[in-house]
């Protein structure tokens, strides 16, 4: 199996747009040892959009806990953070 792809996960973050969104999400990533591998944002009317794929390998935390304190960190800056599985997104979105 392929350790890499097991621990990635996608985080989506949508809101509406505020100063240090993308600040306090990846000071969160950086402190937990979470290493992003790519990201995409936007910003329409006012909307913040952002999409992570990221690689948890080095992170201590189980994925479960991330989940909770990104949920957290999201209600904390009035943002709505999913994190997933990488396998879970595909096998949702496959067609």
């Amino acid at each position: 199996m392929d350790t890499s792809k097991h621990n990635r996960a996608i985080i989506t973050v949508v809101g509406k747009d505020t100063v240090g969104i993308i600040a306090k999400i990846c000071t969160y990533l950086s402190n937990t040892r979470i290493n992003v591998n790519d990201i995409s944002q936007t910003i329409v009317q006012g909307y913040f959009n952002m999409m992570m794929i990221v690689d948890m390998t080095g992170s201590e935390k189980p994925f479960e806990q991330v989940q909770k304190e990104l949920g957290q960190i999201g209600g904390e800056i009035g943002v709505d953070i999913k994190c997933q599985r990488t396998e879970i997104f595909d096998m949702m979105h496959r067609i």
